[in-house]
């Protein structure tokens, strides 16, 4: 029984009474709903940095798991066969883990253009719907997996006696990378992919006015000559079914190391820009134009006198066509520093660069500097001198060596980009038909391609 205070006395209540069961009852009701509301409107979801921190480990678990597999695969192997398969698989690998590297670098360069005032999209012609540092970085975070397990797992195969499962490997990882890049579905940056290859055709095939995305791609390709003649040996080997056999290994052989075909791919993008710097005179009538083919131009005796070595006798070669190499190859490297330095940055002549008479002609991205531009023309000389090892035939036998060099070239060109495109950004600027507003000013996720909202 409960006794309640009334007005005027009291009341009693049973505790049967349905006036407090009801009431009893409704309050449970509505604890047990309040319970299950919170449950499902509050999940509990892990911190951003936890899932980050997290993220990292597991890459570092991978990386050591790969290294150690990779190294006790290849102490199994005998001593004899041990660094000729080491020199295939590199072979196999190193251009997609040099094409990786680029798009790492490629993500930074984007990355402090977005900090800057510099509008990649204007530049490039492009809307605001482009692919980000961020995207691009994803892009080099799925390529750093992907090439080092195909490569780990080759080297495993092989150790084990499994050489056929070995061989597939490397053409496995082309096959797929082939069938992603041009792939017509909507995943994986659609227009950003197209956006690529469509740059890369009106490259091979300049029929129309060439734009600066065009002859920007296409310097960046220069610097890629030799991941090229790299990727068409592997392929040559995947076509003859040379992979994980030492057929390839006769010099002489059709995949070889005296192929014609290799100094043919080296001098490939060369030719493509030399042809676009034609067009450009053709529709400008600008005799700089004509000047920077002739930069292009002298790459080309520079790899066909190195090829020449393995079609004459060694006293030719050493008499007449070495020099003459040496000679081509000082040729190119100074015109083509010049160039960067005069042109290509607009740094011309050295009074500027060393003086800083004209602070506002030097680049708003390292806010005047001076110590920049000084490493960055050094660095840009003693790199553009190097560069020659790798665009010669008779040298690359020094595998490691040429790989330093070639990575170091990527470096070379990922700070040349920094200069060239502001370069390209003042010049718009200032030009009066174009009113550069502060709403034209990249916010922090534009970067350079489309991304799946660009239009194709």
């Amino acid at each position: 029984m409960l006794s309640l205070p009334m007005i005027g006395g009291h009341v009693t209540l049973s505790t049967n009474s349905p006036l407090l069961r009801r009431s009893s009852s409704r309050a449970v009701d509505l604890g047990a709903n309040e319970m299950k509301t919170g449950s499902s409107t509050i999940p509990i979801m892990p911190s951003p940095i936890f899932l980050w921190r997290f993220k990292v480990f597991l890459f570092i678990v991978w990386g050591f798991s790969c290294c150690k597999i990779s190294w006790d695969s290849v102490m199994r192997m005998s001593a004899d066969l041990r660094d000729l398969f080491l020199y295939e698989a590199f072979l196999y690998y190193n251009p997609l883990l040099l094409m990786t590297m680029m798009v790492w670098l490629w993500g930074v360069n984007l990355w402090v253009f977005a900090q800057s005032s510099v509008n990649c999209a204007k530049i490039f012609d492009l809307d605001n719907n482009h692919l980000t540092h961020r995207e691009t970085w994803k892009c080099a975070t799925w390529m750093t997996i992907v090439a080092p397990t195909s490569m780990t797992a080759y080297l495993y195969l092989y150790s084990h006696g499994e050489v056929s499962l070995a061989a597939s490997q490397p053409v496995l990882l082309y096959a797929v990378v082939l069938i992603v890049l041009i792939s017509p579905f909507d995943i994986f940056y659609l227009s950003s992919r197209y956006y690529l290859l469509r740059t890369l055709w009106r490259i091979i095939l300049p029929l129309q006015a060439i734009s600066f995305s065009d002859f920007f791609l296409a310097d960046i390709l220069t610097s890629m000559a030799k991941v090229f003649s790299d990727l068409e040996r592997s392929v040559c080997r995947m076509v003859h079914r040379q992979v994980a056999t030492i057929a390839w290994f006769e010099a002489d052989s059709v995949c070889g190391s005296h192929s014609i075909a290799i100094p043919l791919i080296l001098v490939l993008p060369y030719i493509c820009r030399l042809f676009q710097c034609l067009r450009q005179y053709r529709d400008s009538r600008e005799k700089t134009s004509l000047w920077n083919a002739l930069k292009y131009s002298t790459a080309v005796p520079v790899i066909f006198l190195s090829a020449l070595k393995y079609h004459v006798i060694p006293d030719r070669w050493t008499n007449m066509y070495r020099p003459l190499w040496l000679l081509s190859s000082v040729i190119n490297s100074l015109y083509s520093f010049y160039w960067d330095v005069t042109r290509d940055w607009d740094l011309s002549v050295f009074s500027r660069i060393f003086k800083f008479k004209n602070p506002h002609l030097c680049s708003n991205i390292l806010y005047g500097r001076q110590w920049v531009y000084y490493w960055a023309i050094g660095s840009n000389l003693i790199l553009r001198c190097t560069w020659t090892y790798k665009l010669s035939a008779h040298l690359r036998h020094n595998y490691l060596t040429v790989f330093t060099i070639t990575a170091l070239e990527m470096l070379r060109r990922f700070q040349w980009i920094f200069f060239r495109v502001e370069n390209e950004w003042n010049k718009m600027a200032l030009k009066p038909s174009l009113q550069v507003s502060m709403s034209d000013v990249p916010k922090e996720d534009d970067s350079l391609l489309g991304s799946d909202n660009h239009v194709v």
